[in-house]
C-alpha cells in the first residue's frame, strides 16, 4: 500500500475550455482524454449540475442554487490539480463572476485557457438537434463568454473537427508561453 509521504508533489495542469452551450467543448475534451500522453480528468460544468437531485427548487432560490453549484465546482477543479491531478474543464463563462472566481482560485500559470468559438448558425443547428436546451442559450450566451478576448489558444469548431481541435491544443502544451491568458487576466484585476 502506498503511503502518502512516498507520492512526489506535483501541481496538475487545467486545460480550461470556455465557450457557449453547443458549442463542442465536451467532444474536445473527449478527444483530449484519447490523445494525451498524460492521465486527466474531464470535470464538465454539466456534471456538477446532474449530480444535484431532482428535488423542485423554488423560483426564488435557483439563483442561489446555482450559483452554489458553479463556485463548488471551481473549488472541486482547483482541488483536484491542488493534489496534482491534470483536468480538462468546460465551462461556460457567460458571467463575470465565474471568471473572477477561477482567477481567484487557479494557480494561473498552471491553467492552460482555450476559447472555444463556434459560428451563431452553426451552434442553433446543433442546439436544435440536442433537443436537450433552450431555443437560443448559446445566442444569449454569445458575447459574454468571450467578452474577454484574452486566451493561450482558440479553436473554432465550425471549421476543424474536435479531433483536430484537440490536436492543436496537444501541440500547444509542451511550449506554452509565459505569462499566461490566467497571468494576463489575473494582472490586469
Amino acid at each position: 500500500m502506498e503511503h502518502l509521504d512516498s507520492v512526489p508533489p506535483h501541481r496538475g495542469l487545467v486545460i480550461f475550455l470556455n465557450g457557449t452551450s453547443s458549442s463542442g467543448k465536451s467532444s474536445i475534451a473527449a478527444e483530449l482524454l484519447r490523445i494525451l500522453d498524460e492521465p486527466y480528468f474531464h470535470m464538465p460544468v454539466d456534471a456538477f449540475h446532474a449530480m444535484r437531485s431532482r428535488a423542485e427548487i423554488p423560483s426564488d432560490r435557483l439563483d442561489t442554487v446555482l450559483h452554489r453549484t458553479w463556485q463548488g465546482y471551481h473549488r472541486a477543479v482547483a482541488g483536484m490539480a491542488a493534489a496534482g491531478n491534470n483536468v480538462v474543464m468546460d465551462h461556460v463563462l457567460s458571467a463575470e463572476w465565474r471568471l473572477a472566481d477561477c482567477l481567484s482560485l487557479f494557480v494561473p500559470q498552471d491553467v492552460v485557457f482555450v476559447g472555444v468559438h463556434c459560428p451563431l448558425e452553426e451552434l442553433e443547428r446543433r442546439e436544435r438537434g440536442r433537443g436537450d436546451r433552450p431555443s437560443g442559450l448559446a445566442a444569449r450566451q454569445l458575447a459574454q463568454v468571450h467578452a474577454r478576448g484574452v486566451y493561450d489558444i482558440e479553436c473554432d469548431t465550425g471549421s476543424s473537427t474536435p479531433r483536430a481541435c484537440a490536436g492543436r491544443i496537444k501541440d500547444f502544451l509542451p511550449a506554452r508561453p509565459t505569462p499566461t491568458a490566467f497571468q494576463r487576466l489575473r494582472a490586469a484585476r
